[in-house]
């Protein structure tokens, strides 16, 4: 462990996954002490869709694992590790992240950058941000076309323009494992900055996308909101893939605490 940073707890273990015990506010600490410390990191929010994906793919697996946070996005992940008796503490989304870490930046004086989204979704994000977080700097925003990924010259554009504005935590929402695949070439370009894989958390701060009501977020009922504004692209998703998951999950684990 580096001088300056606190220690870690032990991480806990759900459908493979080794996730971090921290909660928002310790997420947001852990991270400002590596920047305040001059270290750079990768922090990913799995939530089932992730996890699901990781079950069957040990590069994937690989992949979540090595980055330095790993916090949980999806209460039936925060509900198996308490029928395991390796309680969680709450969800922690790339939503709520996106605003509590650009409001430490602001405090610290770290400039972020928004990669991703669709065009003009970024820009509009980050006006949101800089107006709810006093003193924010953003010091560039990217929504690098579809299937740039493919080409070198399309990643090397990406990378380019990162590494001229020099920032200390750039948000990339491009969905997973395209964001992450893409932080673990990136990362050495920028050995001192946070790179947090965020999904649709810049659509949501641009107010492009609406969340559900708090109450929603609270139940574990914040995707039936999602499945309703957007049928036809989570209908599969959720319905098919991801609650089957949650509830082998879940029953998998009331067996072995039983």
């Amino acid at each position: 462990m580096t001088a300056g940073l606190p220690s870690r707890p032990a991480r806990v273990t759900v459908a493979g996954v080794p996730l971090d015990p921290f909660t928002e506010q310790q997420t947001v600490e852990w991270v400002a002490a590596a920047l305040e410390a001059g270290e750079g990191g990768h922090l990913v929010t799995p939530n089932v869709d992730i996890c699901r994906a990781v079950a069957g793919n040990p590069a994937l697996r690989e992949l979540v694992s090595a980055a330095d946070v790993v916090v949980a996005d999806g209460m039936p992940l925060v509900w198996a590790s308490r029928l395991l008796r390796q309680a969680l503490p709450e969800r922690v989304t790339g939503a709520d992240l996106i605003w509590s870490l650009s409001a430490m930046a602001a405090r610290g004086g770290w400039p972020v950058y928004l990669l991703g989204a669709p065009p003009g979704v970024a820009a509009r994000a980050a006006w949101e941000l800089a107006d709810g977080c006093r003193g924010l700097r953003v010091c560039g925003v990217d929504a690098p076309p579809y299937g740039f990924d493919r080409s070198e010259e399309g990643v090397a554009r990406v990378r380019e323009k990162l590494v001229e504005a020099q920032p200390r935590i750039v948000f990339v929402g491009l969905g997973f494992p395209l964001q992450d695949r893409l932080i673990a070439g990136l990362r050495p370009h920028l050995p001192r900055t946070w790179f947090v894989g965020c999904g649709s958390a810049i659509a949501f701060a641009a107010g492009s996308v609406a969340r559900a009501p708090l109450w929603m977020r609270r139940t574990g009922t914040e995707w039936l909101f999602r499945l309703a504004s957007e049928p036809g692209r989570l209908a599969r998703r959720y319905l098919v893939d991801d609650v089957p998951f949650a509830t082998r999950l879940l029953t998998r684990s009331l067996l072995l605490r039983r």
